[in-house]
């Protein structure tokens, strides 16, 4: 099956989609940020100069978790008070996707919940708040402010306006943990669970001093 393609309206060079279920991408040439009208394209920014990248992650890690195959395929930068965090996006084998945090030598997987958060419970929502999703238990460990620092890659969604977004983080006794993301209105829910570095087998991941 050929990949949905088209033509960067800024520089002209041609955008192939790797993923068909992304709405976003990024034009490797010119740096505009462009968004899918199936399959004309439309600049509606350009791509802010990044801060230092510490990860080994980069576009085009692939990886394994539960037994299935996946590819990095974007990513969306943040920065807050301990310093910077990339949530990677990740499309599997069966062309579902979801999300790799990579923050301060912490990782989690964590895969978009069906149901959100209301205003009224994101108000009433402190340390020690605890939420039951699927019969499990997550208790409020922290709330973080973060700044929107840029996008590269594919993204289920437009994001590209963003300039501040606040999350709530969640966590159990055995390791699961969940996020509330207030970058929508109302608030979404990612479930998952915190991984070890060795557990996704990573492969072609980016190569610089002081990565063991």
């Amino acid at each position: 099956m050929s990949r949905p393609a088209g033509t960067c309206p800024q520089c002209g060079a041609k955008i192939e989609f790797k993923w068909s279920g992304a709405l976003q991408t990024t034009c490797d040439f010119c740096q505009s940020i462009l968004i899918r009208g199936d399959i004309d394209l439309e600049k509606v920014g350009v791509v802010a100069d990044l801060p230092a990248n510490a990860s080994p992650i980069q576009l085009g890690t692939e990886g394994i978790w539960m037994n299935k195959a996946f590819y990095v395929a974007g990513r969306i930068i943040y920065e807050y008070s301990l310093g910077t965090w990339n949530e990677w996006h990740l499309v599997f084998q069966d062309g579902t996707s979801g999300w790799l945090s990579d923050a301060q030598l912490e990782w989690a997987i964590t895969f978009p919940h069906n149901q959100s958060i209301t205003a009224d419970q994101a108000h009433r929502i402190t340390i020690g708040s605890k939420f039951t999703w699927n019969n499990v238990e997550y208790e409020v460990t922290s709330r973080t402010n973060a700044r929107y620092r840029g996008v590269e890659g594919e993204l289920p969604f437009q994001y590209w306006d963003k300039t501040s977004v606040g999350f709530v983080d969640l966590r159990t006794q055995d390791a699961r943990f969940a996020t509330i993301d207030f970058s929508e209105s109302p608030a979404l829910i990612f479930l998952g669970q915190f991984v070890d570095f060795e557990q996704l087998r990573l492969t072609n991941l980016r190569q610089f001093e002081g990565w063991f």
